[in-house]
């Protein structure tokens, strides 16, 4: 479910009105009158939400709507949830989206002042000039803003942070003693859409940004905020510039992220994880506690062992990509040998 401090749901609407925003017919025998109060994760859903699934329904969900993909033979389905089969799933969640949230981009600004009224802010904050702070945003003591940075309706920071100039944070809770170089970008809608012949739909991101304690976020990085779920970055990681990080990946604790280097959305990285400078992370990648890729390495989806070191593209375990590349070097030679006798 979206979290309440940064968006406004202007539901309950009953099961016919969101069924008409999809483009979505009623199962036989249903009553549109049912009202449905959220739209929430698959793993978060109860009886009164709606959510989604791309694949094969789950068993024990505990939803009370789930749009499916429709299908001339779907097996037979017990359990509380309706599904509703629709030709896209994505679009029909993005239409609903906006129907609940109708207000999802960017941070919205009405106020007339740089601190909100209702802004907490604790003793001994330092706020640098041209700060803006908006409603219901929380500021631990002892941090330190920089100049012409914005911190958005209902953002949490913690104790002891450094946050730099021009940095901006949004849909976000950062925990204690956090740092973050100037320039960054927390919090911004995930690059999510769906796709057909008339263009690509936008699809609303309801998510957050969850940075633990000691982070650090380098100069000119960007945190997507999660679709629906969260993006988290685990207690002591150490962020370099220039890196990307998408919606609802999950990155461990202690890692290391060298600069430029990219990471898909809904990536799962263990703790102490260390990738090389420009190196990517394919989505839905799933890599193990302490694994290390090389610099310009690219783990590909699927799941990746802690405990190795990696290299290449797709990356492999390190003694076989040196293999790999010492035999093409051998084979290049060869070749070059047999073409000037």
């Amino acid at each position: 479910m979206a979290d309440p401090r940064f968006y406004d749901n202007r539901g309950p609407f009953v099961l016919a009105d969101v069924c008409a925003r999809a483009a979505v017919l009623l199962p036989e025998g249903i009553e549109g009158g049912s009202n449905i109060a959220d739209l929430a994760t698959l793993e978060g859903a109860g009886p009164q939400h709606l959510t989604f699934c791309t694949a094969k329904v789950p068993a024990g969900l505990g939803a009370g709507y789930c749009f499916v993909t429709a299908a001339k033979e779907r097996p037979p389905w017990e359990g509380p949830t309706l599904l509703l089969p629709c030709a896209s799933v994505q679009h029909a969640f993005a239409a609903v989206a906006g129907l609940f949230y109708p207000e999802h981009g960017l941070a919205r600004w009405t106020q007339d002042f740089d601190i909100h009224p209702d802004a907490l802010i604790e003793e001994n904050v330092r706020l640098a000039p041209g700060v803006t702070i908006g409603p219901r945003a929380e500021i631990g003591s002892g941090t330190r803003i920089g100049p012409n940075t914005t911190i958005g309706r209902g953002v949490a920071i913690g104790r002891d942070c450094e946050i730099g100039s021009h940095v901006g944070i949004a849909f976000a809770c950062l925990g204690d003693g956090v740092l973050v170089l100037p320039g960054a970008q927390i919090g911004q809608p995930g690059f999510g859409f769906a796709g057909s012949a008339e263009g690509h739909a936008k699809i609303p991101q309801l998510g957050r940004v969850i940075v633990q304690d000691r982070v650090e976020i380098g100069a000119c990085t960007t945190i997507d905020r999660g679709s629906l779920g969260d993006t988290v970055i685990g207690e002591g990681t150490k962020i370099d510039n220039l890196v990307q990080i998408g919606h609802n990946t999950k990155i461990g604790r202690h890692c290391v992220i060298v600069a430029q280097t990219g990471i898909s959305g809904s990536c799962e990285l263990g703790d102490f994880v260390v990738l090389g400078g420009q190196s990517g992370v394919a989505d839905h990648a799933r890599i193990g506690d302490r694994a290390r890729l090389a610099a310009r390495g690219a783990f590909a989806p699927g799941d990746y062992a802690g405990d190795q070191d990696y290299g290449g593209v797709p990356a492999k375990p390190m003694n076989q990509w040196r293999r790999e590349v010492a035999a093409v070097a051998i084979l290049a030679r060869r070749r070059k040998k047999d073409r000037n006798e």
